[in-house]
């Protein structure tokens, strides 16, 4: 099969070092991968250097190099990432999915929607490099999806209402993605994802649950991140609901998720200015109070999470050094 179905580019043919043969994860379970090469699909593991020298582990998405066949000597070097904290205290990057083109960010409208819950998944679109695209799902719930669409359009990413259930809308998602690209789904448990995957391959190959009528939450179906191949030439990866969403994101995307109150900053009387209720200030008379507080919130977690990476990075260079100093003590001797 050709490799340009699965997404390769002169971007990736640029990066393989020939004999080793391009392959593309689809599955990945710990230490088991599944790939798609050129001659079909086949499972494969992580090679010794890999295993204890690569920075990058292969995730969903990621196109790799193999040799002998069935071992992964290397990951390519990735187009694009979206990535989260990984849980817990350490200051780690764990990536969900890698080289998409497309992040269709599911939320449903029932009692679960949240414009705040969706400042954040687009603030983390921006940092991947891919094109953000808010799904409305569960349209056929609520009597009011227009003016809530309109409402979300506010945030800057193109809005798609739909109900993945009766199939209406659906069809609007391929304007926003060509073949050969890749698109993923995420959103929280109970959005609707898996129901609208199976739409999108026009399949059964997720299953489904209902949500609690309580509070519209679901629980994780989907438990596995997996690659598909939808039929209208463009390929899609499935992810498990975000219970935490912990930023992996810098400053910079903040601003890039708030255009609205990046652009007004520039206009405030002061560089500093905290939009606060300064004089001068063109951001809190123009912008809604809970958009302004999600704001300031998201850039007090961004600057957190640099000085916590700087932190790191200078922890792991000191380390660095140290070894070097004892190898070079040792070769006195």
């Amino acid at each position: 099969m050709s490799l340009e179905k699965f997404g390769w580019n002169s971007y990736f043919e640029g990066q393989l070092v020939r004999p080793a043969e391009p392959a593309r994860v689809v599955l990945a379970d710990r230490e088991l991968f599944v790939v798609w090469t050129e001659s079909g699909e086949r499972e494969a593991t992580a090679g010794g250097r890999l295993r204890y020298e690569g920075d990058d582990w292969p995730v969903v998405g990621d196109w790799v190099a193999l040799e002998a066949g069935t071992r992964i000597a290397s990951v390519l070097p990735r187009r694009t990432a979206f990535s989260r904290k990984e849980p817990g205290r350490a200051t780690r990057e764990q990536v969900i999915a890698a080289n998409i083109d497309v992040l269709f960010i599911v939320a449903g409208l029932d009692g679960d929607f949240n414009l705040r819950r969706l400042e954040r998944y687009l603030m983390m679109a921006w940092e991947s490099g891919a094109r953000p695209v808010i799904v409305l799902n569960k349209a056929d719930l609520r009597a009011d999806a227009a003016g809530v669409a309109a409402e979300t359009e506010a945030l800057g990413a193109p809005v798609a209402v739909i109900s993945a259930l009766d199939g209406s809308g659906v069809s609007a998602l391929d304007a926003h993605i060509a073949a050969g690209e890749t698109a993923a789904l995420t959103g929280s448990s109970g959005v609707g994802k898996s129901t609208l995957l199976n739409r999108l391959l026009r399949s059964d190959s997720q299953r489904v649950q209902e949500v609690r009528v309580s509070d519209s939450r679901g629980r994780h179906t989907t438990v596995r991140r997996e690659l598909f191949l939808a039929p209208n030439g463009w390929l899609i990866i499935d992810t498990p609901g975000l219970r935490e969403l912990q930023l992996w994101a810098g400053t910079e995307s903040v601003d890039l998720a708030f255009a609205d109150i990046a652009e007004l900053a520039r206009q405030c009387r002061f560089r500093d200015c905290r939009h606060q209720g300064e004089p001068g200030c063109a951001v809190a008379d123009s912008i809604d109070e809970a958009r302004l507080a999600s704001y300031a919130k998201l850039q007090r977690e961004a600057a957190h999470l640099e000085r916590q990476q700087d932190q790191r990075a200078a922890w792991e260079e000191k380390r660095r050094i140290k070894r070097i100093h004892r190898a070079m003590r040792k070769s006195r001797f």
